[in-house]
């Protein structure tokens, strides 16, 4: 099926948001495990009475998964989500939500009818105003409860065989995305203190690392938006080619370093006062727990201090150039061994030179996390760091070009025998209700979204040079209209100096004239009297 056809198909798939859905995480909810909300513009469920979905039966993929994880029933995550639901909203035509009550990526208005295209920026060539806005939209997504969503913070063994005792708690909004990133990522609990399997991650080290990371984007964007009431809002890229250091690490952006500890961040940053959650995955497996969300100290990071012989240096242009011209999405052993992979090496376990998997050593996206040699260098807990988001942004762009560039066929995604979490099939953990990872496998165009470095020339300058200019000016508008006022009072004052000034001149003269005039005309009767005509003819 081709990527055109897959936006159609796409239209039939319910969008989802982020688990879990406040409403669902109850006794009720665990115990008859079904996971319809009422949608409160008609209150049916699913928004049933309007047409805009319906609760359903959830029919998950039997294809085999590969060798990587040798357990069964053992893991929340596998055969994702019946542990918890089997029944949830499957919405219809442009809605979205875990209720249908919104729309589905791309879509706005009352009825979803209205399709639109956002724009990601380069945060570099953003307006002083715009980045000042992102940042602030990032401490108050650190600072607000979600009022939607809850974490788990116990198995689903743990909260009772009929959910008697339901164990989830409030979280905030951008907290909500680092606990879903280390719940897709973290070790399977096999039983017994630190009794783990680590050869287990559903979203990354296979084919869904594009197309997770894709939803969880754009889930994370929708939920900004949603929070300060701008549906402008869009996440800028760092397009890190060619850097030699991180050029967001500044205390205008993303902060700067700490003068007196490297490790940290500058004071003058509203990032040094945040507190990392989910980064102690040793301490969870010895206790068989789940990270509960408890801050767990400040965010950390000391770009370029990192181990140079796992990281030689950043990517540069030819790294992504070599990784967009491989024709093949995934290959052999579809993990990080996986040679010639289009995904593995932009992933960053395979050579940028070579395409062959190498041990070791970093590159690419993961170079990035690594050089950042703090919290953003752990798997789990690298969404701490606000630069995650810049940092995948630019990653989803790549993604997006080699999809434009060699335009896949939906069986150029593996449908049977990926690492567990990874087929086409199966549905992205922790999403609610459900996203299935081949339907990601699809062009930006049809998620209503794009990169302002990916837009043709004269878009681009609109985007990225003459935008900004205006942003500036939309700023002090007020300021240049009163120094405009301003300018033109100043301006007539002046002129009515001149033209007074002017014609007092002007007056003066004329009187000097008509005197000079007088004196002379004996001169004249005098020089004609003597018979010299020569002074007379020349006046």
């Amino acid at each position: 099926m081709s990527v055109r056809v897959e936006g159609v198909f796409l239209q039939l798939i319910g969008a989802c948001l982020s688990q879990f859905p406040r409403p669902c995480a109850t006794s009720e909810g665990m115990r008859t495990k079904e996971c319809c909300p009422l949608w409160d513009g008609d209150g049916s469920a699913c928004g049933a009475l309007s047409g805009r979905g319906f609760c359903t039966d959830v029919v998950i993929s039997d294809e085999p998964h590969g060798p990587q994880y040798p357990h069964s029933g053992i893991d929340d995550r596998e055969r994702w989500p019946l542990a918890f639901f089997n029944r949830t909203c499957r919405c219809a035509g442009n809605y979205g939500g875990f209720n249908c009550g919104e729309c589905r990526f791309g879509y706005w208005g009352s009825n979803c009818a209205e399709y639109r295209e956002s724009v990601r920026r380069n945060i570099l060539t953003m307006s002083t105003a715009e980045q000042q806005k992102f940042i602030s939209y990032l401490n108050l997504g650190k600072n607000t409860i979600n009022r939607d969503y809850v974490i788990a913070t116990g198995t689903r063994a743990q909260m009772g065989e009929n959910g008697e005792n339901p164990m989830f708690s409030d979280i905030n909004t951008y907290d909500l995305f680092v606990w879903m990133h280390y719940y897709v990522s973290r070790d399977a609990l096999l039983g017994g203190p630190g009794n783990v399997w680590q050869d287990i991650d559903f979203a990354h080290e296979s084919a869904a690392f594009l197309p997770w990371h894709r939803v969880f984007l754009l889930h994370w964007e929708n939920e900004i938006r949603k929070l300060t009431g701008d549906f402008n809002f869009t996440i800028p890229y760092w397009d890190w080619r060619n850097s030699q250091t991180c050029d967001v690490c500044t205390d205008a952006l993303m902060g700067g370093r700490n003068s007196l500890n490297p490790n940290l961040i500058s004071p003058a940053s509203v990032f040094s006062s945040w507190k990392v959650i989910c980064t102690q995955s040793e301490e969870y497996n010895s206790r068989e727990a789940l990270c509960n969300a408890t801050g767990e100290g400040p965010l950390l990071r000391n770009p370029g201090n990192h181990d140079t012989n796992r990281v030689q240096r950043l990517p540069n242009s030819d790294d992504v150039e070599f990784a967009v011209g491989l024709p093949e999405y995934e290959t052999g052993p579809m993990d990080r061994f996986a040679n010639m992979s289009f995904r593995n090496v932009l992933e960053g376990f395979a050579s940028p030179q070579t395409g062959m998997a190498v041990s070791g050593q970093s590159t690419l996206h993961n170079a990035l996390h690594m050089f950042m040699n703090g919290s953003m260098s752990s798997v789990q807990g690298s969404a701490n760091d606000p630069i995650f988001l810049l940092h995948h942004a630019f990653i989803d762009s790549i993604y997006e070009r080699w999809l434009r560039n060699h335009q896949p066929p939906r069986n150029s995604y593996p449908r049977t025998n990926a690492p567990i979490g990874h087929n086409d099939g199966y549905y992205m953990v922790p999403f609610l209700p459900l996203y299935r990872n081949g339907d990601y496998f699809l062009s930006n165009k049809a998620l209503g979204y794009e990169y302002a470095y990916l837009l043709d020339p004269g878009q681009r300058f609109v985007q990225e040079f003459l935008n900004p200019y205006l942003q500036e000016a939309q700023q002090i508008w007020q300021w240049l209209v009163g120094a405009g006022i301003l300018g033109a009072l100043i301006a007539a004052i002046i002129t009515v100096i001149i033209v007074f000034a002017r014609r007092k001149w002007k007056r003066n003269q004329r009187k000097k004239r008509a005197s000079s005039y007088g004196e002379r005309q004996p001169l004249l009767h005098s020089s004609s009297e003597e018979g010299s005509s020569s002074y007379q003819t020349t006046l």
